[in-house]
């Protein structure tokens, strides 16, 4: 069996006020301001912007699949260690998703009222995304 420090990354998820998962994966997904990133160990080092989306951390020696709803923020990668900012994580099994739906609609009734609208449409996407994968 390999040795589970040199075969999977050293993953930390964290917002503004709180590391909210913290652990060893086999693989992230995340979506950056250029298009969805995949990370495995021995990735190039990176630094990304990230888009208000849904972040997947496939849990080390395991089928758990750890996926969180972020706002934006900050990919980091480099010698297998990923570092992922955002100012909101929402852990998906903590979102109430009929509350995501009607946040989205009152968001998306703003969009021409309001210039922040649009992030909140993008960021009450991601949280319904994230909130479907664990349901």
């Amino acid at each position: 069996m390999a040795d589970t420090a040199t075969s999977t990354l050293h993953v930390e998820l964290v917002a503004a006020d709180r590391t909210v998962w913290s652990g060893e994966a086999a693989m992230i997904v995340a979506r950056t301001l250029d298009g969805d990133i995949g990370v495995l160990r021995g990735h190039a080092p990176t630094l990304s912007l990230l888009s208000a989306s849904v972040v997947e951390i496939q849990v080390a020696d395991s089928n758990h699949l750890v996926v969180a709803a972020v706002d934006g923020g900050f990919l980091s990668v480099a010698n297998d260690r990923v570092s992922i900012l955002a100012e909101r994580v929402e852990m998906a099994e903590d979102i109430e998703l009929s509350q995501a739906r009607i946040d989205l609609e009152e968001a998306r009734r703003l969009l021409d009222s309001n210039n922040e609208a649009e992030q909140r449409v993008r960021h009450a996407e991601a949280r319904i995304r994230a909130a479907e994968k664990v349901s």
